[in-house]
This record gives structure tokens, sequence and C-alpha cells, in this order.
């Protein structure tokens, strides 16, 4: 042992060690076995060291911390990898590319790209290059969830998602952009912003002119010409292009909507969605047009706006060939030829007399002048029948479509702007006859 040299031999892969005990632990690797336990959880280790480290998950030991901002782990290796954000140390290299890592999985995952090794799933085609990916993956079929917060006893199925999740009841953003300062939760999140800073967009789709700087909007982009849906809700079969619609739809089946408007007592199931919310106390509207100059408080509507200006119209409807700015526009269309009639209602107030709404008092320039010397308050729901054929009016102030309230206040401007948008909106679509 004094001199340096290998003395202990592995008879399975020939790899050498300076002790027998440390050749007695790596033997395991080959046979399986893991005759070390842990009492809270039963997980069994090959080593007693690995059973250590374990261990300090329950306790929630860390005692390893990185002098440069005082980070603590549970493990002297997570430091030594965790020491290398401050250093830019990047030891591990690929043979093939010379490209280098920062840490040893990374490269091994990386290297596989290289020779083609996968880990197929056994219950669907999909492969990964990594075995803890695929063992992540796996629990999406069986449902396992557990890594556990203890704050609010949300659980997940790995534990990079609970440790991200934790940030919420932390307020910790570790990761910053180095062009603005803006920080973030999640490395991805970051990763794409930075992306905002740079003009470049690398990817292109080989079915229209459309760029992007990420890969994964252009495979969420490239859906819409393929019409593939792969998200499905397991509630309604509801299916979605994109996982992210999905994950909001399914809160409208579990009613949650954890995030609260300190202005007033309204609820949302997505933290965008308050933040768009907000800016209807505040009046911020932060995305101008560059055309006219005109603000809007988020940026799909400024997006549907420039189409005003470029006139480009990406939704075509398949069976007349119609062509529109927004998607929603294009969904209500299709009810007439579809015959779809989702809204039940059949009358509007404007002024506080009642009027049958069709398709010739839709198309009265009186009817207009009415409603827009009148107080024009609408008393119904957001959808108005014509003759065969409903829509549902398309508030042009908020570019939702909803049910409004009658509690008065900014409702009240929503009612007003549906009943003198009526008559544009029902020419607009083609229900006129």
């Amino acid at each position: 042992m004094h001199t340096g040299k290998n003395i202990s031999q592995c008879s399975e892969c020939q790899k050498s060690f300076i002790s027998k005990y440390y050749l007695t632990e790596h033997i395991r690797i080959h046979t399986g076995e893991k005759p070390y336990q842990c009492s809270e959880c039963q997980k069994s280790f090959s080593s007693k060291y690995y059973l250590t480290e374990h261990i300090r998950i329950h306790t929630g030991e860390k005692p390893y911390q990185c002098s440069e901002c005082q980070k603590s782990f549970s493990s002297k290796y997570y430091l030594t990898e965790h020491i290398r954000i401050h250093t830019g140390e990047k030891p591990y290299q690929c043979s093939e590319c010379q490209k280098c890592f920062s840490l040893e999985s990374s490269l091994t995952a990386h290297v596989r790209m290289h020779t083609g090794e996968k880990h197929q799933c056994s219950e669907c085609p999909k492969s990964f290059s990594s075995k803890s990916y695929l063992t992540e993956h796996i629990r999406i079929h069986t449902g396992e969830k557990p890594y556990q917060c203890s704050e609010c006893q949300k659980s997940f199925r790995s534990k990079s998602y609970l440790t991200e999740h934790i940030r919420i009841h932390t307020g910790e953003k570790p990761y910053q952009c180095s062009e603005c300062q803006k920080r973030f939760r999640i490395k991805g999140n970051l990763y794409q912003h930075a992306l905002t800073h740079s003009v470049e967009k690398p990817y292109q789709c080989s079915e229209c002119p459309k760029h992007f700087k990420l890969k994964s909007l252009l495979t969420a982009h490239l859906r819409f010409h393929t019409g593939e849906k792969p998200y499905q809700c397991s509630e309604c079969q509801k299916c979605f292009s994109e996982k992210r619609p999905l994950t909001l739809h399914i809160k409208t089946h579990t009613g949650e909507k954890p995030y609260q408007c300190s202005e007033c007592p309204k609820f949302f199931c997505h933290k965008g969605e308050l933040t768009k919310h907000t800016r209807t106390h505040t009046g911020e509207k932060p995305y101008q047009c560059i055309e006219c100059d005109k603000c809007f408080s988020n940026k799909s509507c400024l997006t549907q706006h420039i189409r005003t200006h470029t006139g480009e119209k990406p939704y075509q409807c398949s069976e007349c060939q119609k062509c529109f700015y927004d998607k929603r526009r294009l969904t209500i269309h299709t009810w007439t030829h579809t015959g779809k009639n989702p809204y039940q209602c059949t009358e509007s107030y404007l002024g506080g007399s009642q009027i049958q709404l069709s398709s010739s008092s839709a198309r009265s320039s009186d009817q207009t002048t009415a409603a827009s010397e009148s107080s024009a308050r609408c008393q119904t729901s957001s959808s108005v029948t014509l003759p065969d054929e409903t829509i549902v009016i398309d508030c042009l102030v908020c570019e939702k479509l909803h049910q409004p309230s009658c509690d008065g206040g900014q409702e009240d401007i929503h009612r007003q702007v549906k009943c003198l948008q009526l008559q544009q909106l029902v020419v607009e679509l083609g229900l006129c006859r």
C-alpha cells in the first residue's frame, strides 16, 4: 500500500484497487449485494459509506459547506461538484468531440450520444441516454411520486422537481442573468430568458418560414402543422399539443387556485394569469407595438395586434379556407360548419330595453348607435344566438371569451364594449347571411 501499487484486481472487469476492502465493496456492483439497510425507509446500499450519506436525507444533516456562498451539502462529493460552479472547472472531457463537463455523470450521458447507447422504456417507445432519466420517466407510467414537500405535502417524481418546488416557499432564485441581473428559480428558465437577449433563431420550421430560438419551441410549433396532441387529460380525455396547457387545464377539474390577487378577492390557477390580472389594477401595459406605439397588457394581445399591420392570418378554416388573426376567432367560426351551440343565451339588454339579437339587428346601424349612446349594460352571458347559429361575443378589452358578472366595475366596461362591437364581430366571423 505504501508503494502505490495496485494490489487487488477485480476478476470481472479487471479494475484494480489499493485495498482489499475497496475491492470487496466494488465486487458488490457485479453481484448486486446490498448488505447495508436504512432503518427509516429500508433502502439498501452496497457500501456503509453510501448508507451514512443517505441517512442524512432523513436527519437533514448537511456538514459540508461551500466557502463561497455558504450553501451546505450532505455529501463531500456534492460539495466538490458544486464548487465547480464557482471555479468554472470542467475536468471531464469527451474523447470524441473534446467537449468538457463539470460532472462525470454529464460526460457519461454525453458519450452515449456518440455511441448511440440508449435505455429503453418497457412501457412506451421512449429511450434515454441515462438510466437515472429512465427511472424518473418510468414513474410517469407508475404514478410514483416518492419526493414530498415538507411545507405543503405536494409530491414529485424526481428530487430535482422537489428542489425547484421548495424554492417557491423559500423565495430562492439562485440563477441570475448576466445581462440584466434578473433572477430565476429554475435553471432552464434562465437559459430560455438568456435567448431573449440574442437575436439568433437557429431552428427553422420545415413547413413555414418561422424560426425559433429553442428546439422545444420548434417541436411544439410543428404540432400546429401535424395536428398532433400528445398530452391528454385523464379526467375528460381532452388533448393538448403542449404539456403546459394540460397542466393548467387539470386545475379546472381539481379547482386548485393557489394564486390570489392582493387587490381583490380573485384567485387564479396559474401565476401568469395573476400577473395579467394585476395589470387591470395597475393599468400597466408593458408590451408596445413598434408600428403604431399602441400598448397592451399582455404579449399575446400584442402578437395578435401586430398581425393587423402585417396582414398575417395564420389560422385557416379547413372547411371554407377562410383565415383569421387568432385561434379563438377560428374556433368560433368553425361552429358555423359544425352547428355546435355550446352557450345558451338568446337575449341581451341594451340601455335597459330588451332586444332580440338576430342577423338583421346585428347589422343595424341604428341599434349600434343606440347602444353607443346608452349605458349599454348587458345583463346576460357573453353569448348571443343568431338564426340557426350561436356565437360567443368576444370581449375585445380583456381578449377572452367569458360570462360577465353583474357586479359593476371593470365588468361594466367589458359589457359595453361587447355590445358596441357586436355588429363588427358578426360581420368579421362571416355569420351574416
